[in-house]
């Protein structure tokens, strides 16, 4: 009996105040390409994202409203449930920190490491900002203000329950030395290595000053801090405190993909919460950039905020995706624009794939009625496209492990203009003047479709409404579309009917 692999990936749980924009279609299209490519390798995949539903500023942004936090959470909640879904994002879990499931775990870790002597009750005197949810020292401020936001902060002193952070300093330096791929990429990694040595304090872990959120257990006069009890969103998702079923087969997490942002979050807090709890590190934490959009920041006061939906209702949802993971190395900034957009689904995917797609098909119904062909004996230009083929899909699985999606792109793209260059080589117009080439033509056409078969398989975790269609214009079944059993030259059966495509992506003409 073989054991089945699993695969557990993580988007950061957004806040609910938030309005979805690019970079959280981002990091979660980037989940959602990984997810449906391990799928495809044969792997049982567990998919988490969500949202972040307590703290002040919720709190605080309801009553502005005249509404509970919780109604606030419900109501805002729906718009990133339903940009999943218009993403096509196939996610296996949504957790929401204003769950039942989730608050048991989030006491359950505070209780074992309090047990361990890791927390503590003490008191707290810094300087508050509350957008960002953060104390800061003295020393950390930018004249008075905020150092990540810049607006004004509050000097604010109170009761709080303490997390030993400054204990765990040498036990993570050690588990990040000894693990090169824990903190990825390795400028990140770099830079988590400087601020542990500089010295870790300890933590505050509780407030005082509001209600909405999970209470200490045992003291309910105190809330926990919104940090510990979001990065518990990992676990409370597979059933902890019950340590079988999901948490057995897939803790620990094989990479919980982030915005730079929050990396110190997930690298230095998380690690340490965990380590005070006896429970086993994740595998990796992947940071990625920021967009900017035509060369600025995005921010409401320039209104240059790019709106998923609306990208998705001009352009399309395949296109948006390609784009999005195309554009820019995983890990580094981005710039959005729409000109480099356009440019990408006319010169790509119109010209490249579309182009590639229906003058194959139409060829094979012209000459050959769309029944697809038995090869004959391959010549050398048959063979280097096969072995152009055969290498390349070992290339985009090594890329796709190190999360280097812009590189597998380019990988597949290769593959498409190795194809298109083949069909101008072999001329097949020329061959089908010539009755006696009939043999050879049916090669060359075989070939032809057999090399966009297997593109379709490693385009569709990028564009699933684009693979599926490759796969039906082949008339193959949801079945033959899994990489793991279906990565091989040759499996094409001759004698199918492949249908006249359709243009893929028609152009976008600018104005």
């Amino acid at each position: 009996m073989t054991v089945k692999k699993h695969f557990y990936l993580t988007t950061p749980i957004y806040y609910v105040n938030d309005v979805p924009h690019i970079g959280h279609a981002y990091t979660t299209l980037a989940c959602d390409v990984l997810a449906r490519y391990k799928r495809a390798r044969g792997f049982e995949v567990s998919f988490l994202t969500g949202t972040d539903e307590h703290g002040q500023k919720v709190e605080k942004a309801a009553h502005a409203k005249g509404e509970t936090p919780l109604e606030l959470a419900d109501r805002v909640v729906k718009r990133f449930q339903s940009l999943w879904e218009k993403l096509n994002v196939s996610h296996t879990d949504f957790i929401r920190t204003s769950q039942e499931r989730h608050k048991l775990a989030v006491q359950e870790i505070f209780r074992r490491i309090e047990a361990k002597g890791d927390i503590y009750l003490g008191e707290y005197e810094d300087w508050y900002c509350t957008p960002c949810e953060t104390y800061w020292t003295e020393t950390n401020l930018l004249d008075g203000n905020c150092p990540d936001c810049g607006r004004p902060t509050e000097k604010l002193k109170e009761a709080s329950y303490f997390f030993r952070m400054s204990k765990f300093q040498n036990q993570l330096l050690e588990h990040i030395e000894a693990n090169p791929d824990f903190i990825q990429p390795k400028t990140r990694r770099n830079e988590i290595l400087s601020f542990v040595r500089e010295g870790l304090r300890d933590l505050s872990i509780s407030r005082t000053t509001f209600s909405w959120g999970i209470p200490v257990p045992g003291n309910d006069q105190h809330i926990i801090y919104v940090w510990f009890d979001a990065l518990t969103n990992y676990i409370s998702a597979l059933g902890f405190p019950n340590e079988d079923g999901d948490f057995a087969d897939f803790w620990p997490c094989d990479v919980h993909v982030i915005g730079k942002d929050i990396l110190r979050f997930h690298t230095v807090y998380w690690p340490t919460f965990l380590l005070a709890a006896g429970l086993p590190l994740p595998k990796s934490v992947f940071a990625h950039g920021w967009w900017t959009v035509e060369g600025q920041k995005m921010s409401k006061s320039l209104a240059n905020v790019v709106e998923p939906n609306m990208l998705v209702d001009k352009y399309g949802v395949d296109a948006i995706r390609y784009f999005l993971l195309r554009e820019v190395p995983f890990g580094l900034d981005g710039d959005f624009s729409h000109n480099a957009l356009v440019h990408r689904i006319n010169s790509d995917l119109a010209n490249d794939l579309g182009n590639l797609v229906s003058r194959s098909t139409a060829m094979l119904s012209k000459y050959f009625n769309g029944s697809l062909p038995t090869p004959g004996e391959l010549e050398e230009i048959d063979c280097d496209l096969r072995d152009k083929f055969v290498r390349q899909i070992d290339v985009v699985d090594a890329q796709m492990e190190a999360l280097a999606f812009n590189k597998a792109l380019q990988s597949i793209w290769e593959l498409v203009s190795a194809a298109n260059k083949y069909i101008d080589e072999s001329a097949p117009w020329t061959l089908a003047k010539d009755p006696a080439q009939q043999q050879r033509l049916g090669t060359v056409l075989y070939n032809l479709l057999e090399g966009i078969r297997l593109i379709g398989l490693l385009v569709t975790p990028f564009m699933p409404d684009t693979g599926a269609s490759i796969g039906s214009i082949l008339g193959l079944g949801p079945e033959d579309q899994l990489l793991e059993e279906h990565d091989s030259w040759g499996l094409l059966k001759p004698g199918s009917t492949v249908a006249k495509a359709a243009p893929l992506f028609p152009r976008i003409e600018t104005e």
